[in-house]
């Protein structure tokens, strides 16, 4: 695994081991991440592979904007409300899928995870990529990462490792569906459910 720096070189770099279809560890505003192109199967499915994620898990998409994610999910009237208020940040909404090509993310669902993260390192990247898969760069069911010096032993198998330090995370992101008008908690994190609901 090559490591590089978060200095434009570095982000430069694993924009395009992502270009080419690599699989890539980077830093996020919660823990480091893994991640590739959503489009390229082959990267997709290394992830699951490196993970030894179920493929029955859906796989969630960091992207750049909303702008940009409005290309594969669909919002409402709610869902603007509160990303408004959250994004970038700490909170991954589950939306309606409306790009067939990443049905191979969803693990077989018409929904999918997305999220703006708010890390300038992570933003960079996308500002290029415009849309990464960005899950947790820990085998399932493991501690996720914080600290770039543990993760080599415990993903070792990926092409570029984005170094930025150790992460101060205040912790996950929460987890949402909107569901008949209200909202779903599907993980509890950084932003609690009066948070959401007084944005209602």
């Amino acid at each position: 695994m090559k490591q590089v720096s978060s200095d434009l070189t570095g982000i430069a770099l694993t924009v395009q081991s992502i270009k080419n279809g690599e699989v890539v560890i980077f830093p996020t505003d919660t823990v480091y991440g893994i991640g590739c192109n959503p489009y390229d199967e082959n990267a997709v499915d290394r992830v699951y592979r490196l993970k030894k994620r179920n493929r029955i898990k859906p796989l969630p998409i960091l992207g750049y904007s909303k702008y940009d994610l409005e290309s594969i999910v669909k919002f409402d009237d709610i869902t603007n409300r509160i990303t408004d208020k959250f994004w970038p940040g700490q909170l991954t909404i589950v939306l309606p899928l409306i790009d067939d090509k990443l049905k191979k993310l969803s693990g077989g669902l018409t929904t999918l995870a997305v999220r703006v993260p708010n890390n300038k390192c992570t933003l960079s990247l996308l500002k290029e990529c415009k849309l990464i898969i960005g899950t947790s760069a820990n085998i399932s069911g493991e501690k996720p990462f914080t600290d770039p010096k543990n993760i080599e032993n415990g993903v070792p198998d990926c092409d570029v490792l984005l170094n930025d330090g150790e992460i101060q995370s205040s912790g996950t992101s929460t987890i949402i569906e909107i569901k008949n008008g209200g909202i779903r908690i599907l993980r509890s994190g950084s932003i609690s459910e009066k948070d959401l609901v007084d944005t209602l």
